[in-house]
């Protein structure tokens, strides 16, 4: 049996006795028990920072439409209509003359397509695909963000609505103490410091349960703003997830899965593609042009039509310096990016190593917390047998009940951050997402709009048309 399967079953019981603890921390009408799944899903369905980059990915679909476009023909139309008049006057008559004046129409059509330009439109496109492939892996690491902080929700509000039945315990303890300290100061068996220091005790654990229900509080809040709704009944959080046994084997899975190691070879092959496009942007274009026009009198029965086609070469001879400077511009780009792979690599290693040190440290606390507990527990209830004898104060009590209050409150907090430690893991990894979790949830696919977009149809055409049905479904429209 593995470290994480030992550590579930160990867990199991104190997380479903941290869930009826909840529903009796705060009042709620009976509802469908709410797992860390349902979180998740829940997270996954309401996050607005989601909707937010899949709308930024689904815009450089749109580049690269934009930039197709660019090798296509380019039909533009013009018309115009215009009155001519004069008039005029004679120095030596006086005598004024109008002229009726003509009207004209003009129609035309302007046409130019693009035949050659080093191959600078087709690099753009291409370096346009790979910013989408990039984008792709930036949502991918949004996603995770999202399932993460879903999972920091769930065990946070775990945590502290049992730190407040903690609490709340501990207070029931403290005044049963407080009333026994009294009762043996009326009959002499203890003197009036023992009562104040029950008294001072008592105090100190109305505050800390003060504190504890605002935490259980701003844990509600986080736990909505994540979601999307107020908590409901929450049940166990289930088994933890699997992940690989060595942190060495998890460095290399995130070095090959991570969104961020992804994202960062795409940005590279885009940089690349566009030194090429700047470089091509020296070289000559070559387009054909085409113009038609229609002129009518309007006056008269007379008419034109005239029309051209011509193949044009041009190229830049000099411009101030500006084409060489875009070159060592786009070159320059290209090498930050290379030297951002770099850093992104060790930093993705890093954050494997420090969410495995977490892990570990938590695993660590869980099963010295279980002694501790015990040991705890059994000292208290000596130290309670001892005070009836009047061999141990009221203190001796009061310190080994805090005693136990620590033990318990530290088991319970490494119990929730072994979940969110398990699934940081995961995360360093690139392996938190909903598809690689099965949740529950229509995934979102980001080919589905870019495979009707990257071809940059035209709002009446059948791709333009299902484009709009899928906008609309989206919401955005």
């Amino acid at each position: 049996m593995s470290v994480f399967d030992k550590l579930a079953r160990l867990t199991k019981r104190r997380v479903q006795m941290l869930a009826t603890a909840s529903v009796m921390a705060v009042a709620m009408a009976p509802v469908q028990a709410e797992t860390l799944a349902d979180a998740m899903v829940a997270a996954y369905s309401h996050s607005g920072l989601l909707d937010q980059n899949r709308a930024l990915l689904r815009a450089a679909d749109e580049d690269v439409a934009s930039t197709v476009a660019g090798l296509r023909p380019i039909v533009n139309w013009t018309a115009d209509v215009t009155r001519s008049f004069s008039n005029s006057r004679s120095s030596t008559t006086g005598a004024g003359t109008i002229s009726s004046g003509d009207t004209d129409a003009n129609v035309g059509l302007a046409a130019q397509l693009l035949l050659f330009d080093g191959g600078r439109t087709r690099l753009e496109v291409e370096a346009a695909k790979e910013t989408v492939l990039a984008t792709r892996q930036t949502l991918l690491s949004i996603e995770q963000q999202v399932l993460l902080r879903a999972v920091q929700a769930y065990m946070n509000l775990q945590r502290n609505y049992e730190l407040v039945r903690l609490r709340q315990n501990n207070l029931r303890l403290i005044d049963e103490e407080l009333r026994a300290a009294r009762e043996r100061f009326d009959v002499g068996e203890v003197t009036r410091t023992d009562v104040a220091q029950a008294e001072a005790r008592r105090s100190a654990s109305e505050s800390a349960l003060a504190a504890a229900r605002g935490d259980l509080a701003q844990a509600i809040e986080e736990y909505a703003a994540s979601t999307g709704h107020r908590p409901k009944r929450l049940t166990s959080a289930g088994p933890l997830p699997k992940i690989s046994r060595s942190v060495e084997s998890a460095k290399s899975v995130a070095l090959r899965h991570h969104p961020d190691m992804i994202k960062t070879q795409h940005d590279i092959a885009a940089a690349e593609l566009l030194v090429q496009a700047a470089e091509a942007a020296t070289r000559p274009t070559v387009t054909l042009n085409g113009s038609l026009g229609v002129n009518d009198e309007f006056n008269s029965s007379s008419y034109s039509h005239a029309g051209s086609v011509g193949v044009q070469l041009s190229g830049p001879i000099y411009q101030g310096g500006r084409l060489s400077s875009q070159v060592r511009r786009a070159v320059a780009q290209r090498d930050a990016q290379r030297g951002l792979q770099h850093v992104i690599r060790h930093s993705v290693q890093a954050n494997v190593g420090n969410a495995y040190a977490i892990l570990r440290a938590a695993q660590s606390q869980v099963e010295s917390g279980q002694s501790q507990i015990r040991a705890a527990r059994v000292a208290f209830r000596g130290v309670q047998e001892e005070a009836k004898l009047g061999s141990r104060t009221t203190l001796d009590v009061l310190n080994a009940e805090q005693e136990l209050l620590n033990a318990q409150s530290t088991l319970i907090s490494a119990q929730s951050d072994v979940y969110i430690a398990a699934y940081a893991v995961l995360a360093s990894m690139g392996q938190l997402t909903a598809r690689d979790l099965n949740l529950a949830v229509q995934i979102y696919d980001p080919a589905a709009y870019y495979n009707l977009a990257k071809d940059a149809p035209t709002n009446r055409s059948k791709q333009g048309k299902q484009l709009d049905r899928v906008l609309q479904k989206l919401g955005k429209q």
